[in-house]
């Protein structure tokens, strides 16, 4: 069953082509939104039966299945060939499956819409890159599905690319995409020298044998400069496709794309690539404890200073970006405190609750003609009441309420955190986790509740179609019930050996990094377990209580606090100044010195002065010569004969 995995990208690639060259043709908006969707739903139902074969006989190691030989020189050689074992798959299934809803949900998003085909063209070749990422069996096949997806994200985000967009020195979404995949190329770059560096370490690029090396080598490996600083140049990569201090700037203004790209791209799948480099390579990155310090601690200060922005955000996406941005510091402390399963776990509930907050907060735009300021919201609930319940489905699970799926996952991470990690790691993401359920119902409360603040007479509030609505239910089902894949042994009560199966599936995976990092196999039963857990949910339910009480109908007690903390605020309302910082030390000192050195004197001057001079000294040394061509040949006779006398006279002497 696993040899199937090749048709798993086979069907996006198929659906790409044939929206790319004939979709222009197609007139229907049902046609072009049916090949699309199948193209990634056939996906999916490829990826469920792999999983179900694995599941019935679980393997003992990654199935390799190669396809061609892609680059053969020497010694070296890479196969384009794909690696079929229990992440792979499980992320497989998480890209198509949320990414075959997103399509559906787009179908009627964007009806109308001049360049309906190329959207979707464009989808399909984002999953078919980002398929390639997470399914490769070696370094170079992920890097060419990492930059495929940068470049699709940078199509999407910039695809309405004659919109305006305010923020940071950027006026249209086009200026969004060159953010994006600007910022990206600097974590890019530490991946392409991370993996040259792997090469010439362990003279491959395949996971299983670089896997294989380093757990028979640990003693020689382990807290080796080699092996830190090729893990902190990964580590850079991951940075930017997953948006961490210090390349999380890009995430927030990539919201100018259209909704659906912002829930497929920018909450479920390419800003998880990053997490899923970490997981591929966890023996690897296990060997250096310098580098999952960094990981944990770059994590945590990223998940409270993106929480604490998002507080004061009023557009509705850019909240649910800066959430995006603090929940992926959440997994990166899992993953730096070496708790792989609880960080990939995060990963799929995140896919679900994100996913249906970016689709609900698409329905809301959609039913409010295209208005995102929350501030001119409020009352929708009446208007809207699927959005509204699948969104208040999502927004439980995110905040870790008790059986909502966020809970499990969310939970797990704060666990390790104060038992693997530090005590200062886990309050920093109680504070992280406190300020998310405070900005979601704050979202909740301006959007759907009190008074209506839109002007009623030019805007009309409706329920989507449901080509939208019926996505946002399925969401919904997996943001309540997702959570219970991952429960806690706690939970069990000692009762049951296997009740977290995320943990029992993705075991043969993390066996080497676990080894190396000394953890070992089995439970024990805390009761600091439960008491963490027991705060943990009074966290939330003080935040919610704090939202619903300073965001009242009349919005007077929030004014209030405003104005008390208006440094405070004008701080959290600049991000920190984040933006500024770069543009007024990087940004700025490199156009600056382009415009003043590189353009008007080296370019103009010296480039421009020596293609220009080379004319003028050849005009002038012609001007010289053509006095010789006077059309008398006495003239003639006379150079001819000297001529012949410096020949002579060269020969002799």
């Amino acid at each position: 069953m696993h040899e199937l995995i090749k048709f798993v990208p086979a069907f996006p690639l198929l659906g790409f082509l044939v929206l790319s060259f004939f979709g222009r043709n197609i007139k229907k908006e049902a046609i072009i939104g049916t090949i699309g969707s199948a193209a990634v739903g056939a996906s999916f139902i490829i990826s469920f039966l792999i999983f179900l074969s694995f599941a019935a006989n679980p393997p003992d190691s990654p199935h390799i299945v190669s396809l061609f030989t892609w680059i053969s020189a020497g010694d070296f050689s890479i196969n384009i060939s794909y690696q079929a074992d229990q992440l792979s798959i499980l992320f497989s299934m998480i890209i198509t499956g949320v990414g075959f809803l997103i399509h559906v949900y787009s179908i009627g998003y964007m009806h109308g819409d001049r360049s309906f085909y190329r959207f979707f063209a464009y989808l399909n070749l984002f999953i078919f890159m980002m398929l390639n990422l997470v399914l490769a069996s070696n370094f170079l096949l992920t890097f060419l599905g990492w930059e495929g997806v940068g470049l699709c994200s940078y199509l999407l985000i910039g695809f309405w690319y004659d919109k305006k967009f305010p923020g940071v020195r950027i006026t249209w979404t086009g200026d969004a995409g060159n953010k994006a995949f600007i910022v990206n190329r600097i974590g890019d770059f530490g991946f392409l020298i991370g993996m040259f560096l792997i090469f010439t370490t362990f003279n491959s690029l395949e996971y299983t044998d670089i896997a294989g090396i380093a757990a028979a080598n640990t003693s020689a490996f382990e807290n080796t400069t080699i092996i830190t600083i090729i893990t902190l140049l990964l580590f850079l990569g991951c940075t930017g496709k997953s948006a961490q201090i210090p390349l999380a700037v890009w995430l927030p203004d990539a919201m100018a794309g259209p909704t659906p790209v912002s829930a497929l791209i920018h909450a479920a799948t390419m800003v998880t690539a990053g997490i899923f480099l970490i997981a591929r390579n966890a023996s690897l990155f296990a060997l250096s404890s310098t580098t999952m310090s960094v990981i944990a601690v770059i994590g945590a200060s990223t998940a409270i200073i993106a929480a604490t922005i998002a507080i004061v955000q009023n557009d509705i996406k850019k909240v649910l970006a800066y959430s995006t941005v603090s929940q992926l510091g959440f997994m990166f402390v899992a993953l730096g405190v070496g708790a792989f399963t609880a960080g990939i776990f995060h990963v799929m509930t995140h896919a679900f609750f994100k996913g249906l907050l970016f689709l609900g907060a698409g329905s809301v735009i959609h039913g409010m003609h295209e208005e995102q300021d929350i501030k001119n919201m409020g009352g929708l609930k009446k208007y809207m009441p699927v959005t509204y319940k699948t969104f208040l489905v999502a927004m439980l699970a995110i905040s870790g309420i008790p059986l909502f799926s966020g809970f499990f996952s969310k939970d797990e991470i704060l666990w390790y955190a104060f038992s693997n990690g530090s005590f200062l790691l886990w309050i920093v993401l109680a504070v992280a986790a406190f300020f998310t359920a405070f900005y979601m119902f704050r979202l909740l409360k301006l959007t759907f509740h009190g008074e209506e603040r839109f002007n009623t007479k030019r805007i009309h509030p409706h329920e989507s179609p449901k080509t939208m609505t019926v996505p946002l239910i399925v969401l919904a089902v997996l943001s309540a019930f997702g959570g219970f894949l991952g429960i806690p042994y706690v939970l069990g009560f000692g009762l049951f050996e296997h009740t977290n199966l995320m943990e029992l599936w993705l075991e043969p995976i993390f066996m080497d990094a676990n080894i190396i990092l000394n953890h070992t196999a089995g439970h024990d039963i805390h009761l600091s377990e439960y008491v963490m857990m027991l705060i943990s949910v009074a966290i939330a339910l003080l935040a919610i209580k704090a939202a619903n009480s300073m965001y009242s109908d009349n919005l007077e007690k929030s004014k209030k606090i405003i104005r008390k903390f208006k440094s405070g605020y004008s701080l959290l309302w600049n991000r920190y100044f984040l933006d500024e910082f770069y543009f007024k030390t990087i940004v700025d000192p490199i156009l600056s010195l382009s415009r003043s050195f590189l353009w008007q004197f080296f370019d103009m001057k010296i480039i421009d002065g020596i293609v220009n001079g080379s004319a003028q000294l050849t005009g002038s040394l012609a001007k010289y010569l053509r006095r010789i061509q006077s059309g008398v040949a006495q003239n003639y006779a006379v150079i001819m004969v000297a001529g012949i006398i410096l020949i002579i006279s060269w020969m002799v002497f």
